[in-house]
Order: structure tokens, then sequence, then C-alpha cells
């Protein structure tokens, strides 16, 4: 038995009481190390297995074997474990197997519904997620579907904004949604959503100010419609008010 687990940003707070009772019912506890140390009061005294960045196929790997020899393994991943998480992969493996895996995945708080909450309400239209790290989707790829979705209005959520190896992609990312977006457009910035060191920024499109984000931070674009109230996002939904 395999539970995939979104956690959610890390507090307690934005646990579900099903991801809680997934890990306190499984055996071995596997995930990347700076997640495992996020639910310590929740794991205490499992077996525990834990690596690094971008150790991810063999993390999954190990956790297919473990299940393998009839332990309850649960794999962790921040947020939502099927948004860029883990779920994914784990199907993936398992699928491969001859051996009947049951797999239960277990739906978490994820980065741009956190951020959203803080924000207001910037998400209340639709929305697309789009990630800017390249590391497995081409970044002609990213550029195709900035565009088509600001062109289409949508708001846009942006995770994996920012890193020290991809400094320059999300001013990139800003140039190409320029063509669509007004830069009066509302953006909101949260950073380590509901973590001890949360921080908020409200700003336009054209005041960006991209020092302030890095890869622990959610970026959200406002289409046409979204305005800034006090030191909220607001998108309409469309009711007459």
């Amino acid at each position: 038995m395999i539970y995939v687990i979104g956690i959610g940003p890390g507090s307690k707070e934005m646990m579900t009481l099903e991801a809680i009772n997934a890990m306190e019912d499984a055996d071995v506890i596997v995930g990347y190390k700076t997640y495992i140390n996020l639910i310590t009061e929740f794991i205490e005294g499992k077996e525990v297995v834990q690596n690094g960045m971008r150790q991810e196929i063999d993390r999954c790997k190990n956790a297919v074997e473990i299940a393998k020899t009839g332990k309850k393994v649960a794999v962790i991943s921040s947020g939502d474990a099927g948004i860029y998480g883990m779920a994914g992969l784990i199907l993936e493996l398992v699928s491969k197997e001859k051996e009947d895996i049951k797999v239960k995945i277990v739906p978490g708080v994820t980065a741009s519904i956190g951020a959203a909450a803080i924000l207001g309400a910037p998400i209340m239209h639709d929305f697309c997620h789009i990630s800017l790290s390249d590391l497995l989707t081409p970044w002609e790829v990213i550029e195709k579907r900035l565009r088509l979705a600001a062109e289409a209005d949508f708001v846009v959520c942006l995770y994996n904004p920012r890193s020290k190896g991809r400094s320059e992609h999300l001013a990139k990312a800003f140039k190409i949604m320029g063509e669509f977006k007004d830069g009066s457009t509302p953006v909101g910035i949260v950073k380590d959503v509901g973590r001890e060191k949360q921080e908020k920024f409200v700003c336009t499109f054209d005041s960006m100010d991209f020092e302030r984000v890095d890869m622990t931070t959610m970026v959200i674009i406002g289409n046409k419609s979204t305005f800034i109230h006090e030191d909220q996002m607001i998108t309409p939904r469309g009711y007459t008010v």
C-alpha cells in the first residue's frame, strides 16, 4: 500500500485530517528531506527514507520496492501531490509493475490555493498553473503556454518562478505576457505560504519587483477584471453587485 500525501504548504493548520491520518497509518515515510522536517510530529518512531532535490525517481522507486514487502508507505509531497508532486510518478512506476500495489492519493492545499486565500480572491474565475522550471519542460513550450494563457485572459499562477540558476525566467515570462496584460493588472506575491516567514505583496504588472521572488514564492497575475481593494486582489466571478 502506498499513500501519496499532499501535506499542503507545511503548517499543521493547512494539512487535511486525511493527510495526518495517512501519515500515522503508514509504516515507512518517504520524502524530500525539507518536507520531512515539516512533519516530524506525525512520524515519530517510524522508519524514514529521505533524500535531496532532483532525486524524485529514486525516491519513488524506493517507495514502490518497500511497498512490495507488505509495508504501508507514505510518499510525501508539499502542496498537493497531484500538482507538480509525486502522484503521477508513483502511478507511472506502479503501472509498470506486475504486482498489485494499491495506491491512495491524498489531496492537499496547493500553493496557488494557499496564496490565493492570503491575497483575497484572485482566482474566482478561470485560471491556470504554469511552472517556469525548464528542468523537465522545454522553455519554448513554457513560452507558448505563457503567451496563450495571457492572450486568453486567464488568471495565471506561476510555480517555480525564480531560482539562482533561472534568475531571468520570471522577467522573461512577464515580457511575454506583457503583450496581452495591461500594466495596471494586479499581481500578488506570497512567499513561504503557511510557514513562519510568510510574506505577502500586492503590486501591478508594471511595478513588479522580481527581486522579491524566489523558489518558495507563488506569483498570481490577475485578468482584465481583477482589481485591488486595500491590500487584497479580487477577481469578479461575474455576479451583479
